[in-house]
This record gives C-alpha cells, sequence and structure tokens, in this order.
C-alpha cells in the first residue's frame, strides 16, 4: 500500500512515550497549550529528548508566542511544531526564520470540503499540513471524525496528516476513501485524556501493517525550508 506516516500525540508520561516509540510509530507529540486536557508543562517535559533519533518529537501550540514555542524547541529538544490555532502564514513563515530546521505542521480545523480552500494559503510557509474536525469550543483531541467521503476527491498543495476521531476500528474505512501521507491520533488510543492505551496503539499499528503500510520513520516528512 505504500508508507505512512503515524503520529501519536497528547502524551503526557515519559514511560509511554518510550514503549509508543518502541513500537514504531512515526512521531510522539506533545501538548504545550495551558489549561487543556492533555496539557504537558515544559519543565516535565525535557526527556523528550532522551527518545531515539528516528522519532519526530512534535510540540502542539495554540495562538502562542513564538518565543515561548522557541524555547519549547531548545529544553525539549523538539523536531517540529504544530500550530492549532489561528496562526496565520505570516506568522507561520516568521516561525521558519526564528527555527531554521523545524518542521511547521499547520492544523485546518475543517468542517465542509469549502474550509479546505484557505490550505493553498499556507503552501510557502509550513512543510506540513493536519486536517482535524471541527469544533466550535475545542482545538483538537475531540473525538469528533471528519466527513471522509466528503473529502474523498479533494486535494491538497502539501504533504498532510488526517487527525479527528482515529481509531484502530475505524483506521481503515477512513483510508479507503482518503489518502493521506501520515495519521494523528490522540483520544482514539486512550484511556482517559494524557493516558495512553498502549494495546490500542500496538492494535492501530498491527491493523495498518495487516493491509500493507509500511509505518514511516519521523525523517520521512519534508525538511523544513
Amino acid at each position: 500500500m505504500g508508507r505512512l506516516f503515524v503520529k501519536i500525540c497528547g502524551i503526557t508520561r515519559q514511560e509511554q512515550a518510550e514503549a509508543i516509540a518502541a513500537l514504531g510509530v512515526s512521531a510522539v507529540g506533545v501538548v504545550a497549550v495551558p489549561n487543556t486536557p492533555r496539557y504537558l508543562p515544559l519543565s516535565a517535559a525535557r526527556w523528550l529528548r532522551s527518545l531515539p533519533g528516528h522519532v519526530e518529537k512534535v510540540g502542539v501550540f495554540l495562538n502562542q508566542d513564538p518565543q515561548v514555542i522557541a524555547t519549547w524547541v531548545e529544553v525539549a529538544g523538539l523536531t517540529a511544531v504544530q500550530l492549532h490555532g489561528q496562526e496565520s502564514p505570516e506568522t507561520c513563515r516568521q516561525l521558519g526564520e526564528w527555527l531554521p530546521g523545524i518542521r511547521r505542521i499547520k492544523a485546518l480545523r475543517i468542517r465542509c470540503p469549502a474550509d479546505l480552500q484557505v490550505a493553498d494559503l499556507y503552501r510557502d510557509c509550513v512543510e506540513v499540513l493536519l486536517l482535524d474536525a471541527y469544533h466550535p469550543q475545542r482545538a483538537g483531541g475531540t473525538g469528533e471524525t471528519l466527513n471522509w467521503p466528503e473529502l474523498a476527491h479533494c486535494s491538497l498543495p502539501l504533504p498532510w496528516l488526517l487527525a479527528g476521531g482515529l481509531n484502530p476500528d475505524n483506521v481503515l474505512q477512513a483510508l479507503s476513501y482518503l489518502h493521506p501521507t501520515g495519521l494523528d491520533l490522540s483520544s482514539g488510543v486512550e484511556r482517559q485524556p494524557g493516558d495512553k492505551d498502549l494495546g490500542k496503539v500496538r492494535r492501530l499499528l498491527q491493523q495498518l501493517e495487516s493491509q500493507g503500510w509500511e509505518i514511516a520513520s519521523g525523517q520521512s516528512l519534508p525538511p523544513a525550508g
């Protein structure tokens, strides 16, 4: 079937991150947004540096000051930043100047195919897009899925990750409609927010591999430019 980038996001515990990395995922993600269910303070995130080099280390931010993001990159050793708010193309471009070599992932919250038109604005200022389900109060981790059939014939100008309510039981159905560069899972592989279920992560990877998917390394995303 090809190669698929698989990111497990919203991790809060070092031992779970290490176990998930050992299972062979492409990336782990931590949420750097205060007052959210999976928030991990920077003071508790230094262990990201100890994860294997082949695993992408992603920090999730929401309309946060570039200096805060830069501090996270330096202290936690992030290799990518995921921008999950209303960050403008100019903000994304400036981050690239601030953080050379760090990949930028811009999340888009999608209600209908027309919402994808904004993707063209980010063509030259991020490396990767992420499609998440729209929720009026919450920016992510809602467990709600996108309308996959409705998006089946849409195209995007950059490599992209599919998020939004994915779990081991529905991931193959999603991939029967869509052809993303990768997948981003959080609530679908948890016992409760921030507490990952290693059995679910293992089953997710087994489901993908059973259909011929190869799990890509963290370095498979485009280099930061």
